[in-house]
């Protein structure tokens, strides 16, 4: 038999465009679609710096994660896009707060643009 997919769906993370979820249960993880740095009480983009931002994203992430029974401590693969690296140690100063060790693999590459404008993108996936 096939695995199920298992919608992610919280009120805690910014409520996705129709063309995607927030995240999926998938057998023993939870994959999660990436996040900008959006406020989900607002729906706006957090202003100030990209730390900022990245940190709204983390959070955003990690109310995903927890609603499909996962934590920011069992992410397993994390890929971040940035608008610019030259935030590449902005944002690694963030990231360093939100996941405890061992840290989970990661890719981070620059990229022409990005939802809303926003300089940072996040998306992660993690175990049960």
């Amino acid at each position: 038999m096939g695995l199920t997919k298992q919608v992610i769906l919280t009120d805690k993370a910014p409520k996705p465009i129709p063309v995607l979820n927030q995240g999926l249960v998938v057998g023993d993880m939870v994959y999660c679609s990436g996040q900008v740095g959006t406020d989900p009480a607002t729906g706006k983009l957090v202003e100030g710096s990209v730390q900022d931002r990245t940190e709204q994203v983390l959070r955003n992430l990690s109310a995903v994660l927890e609603a499909g029974g996962s934590s920011l401590a069992k992410a397993v693969k994390v890929n971040i896009f940035l608008a610019d690296m030259g935030d590449f140690a902005a944002v690694n100063e963030v990231y360093a707060k939100f996941f405890p060790d061992p840290k989970p693999v990661r890719t981070c590459v620059c990229v022409k643009s990005l939802p809303l404008g926003t300089d940072v993108e996040i998306e992660c996936s993690g175990h049960l």
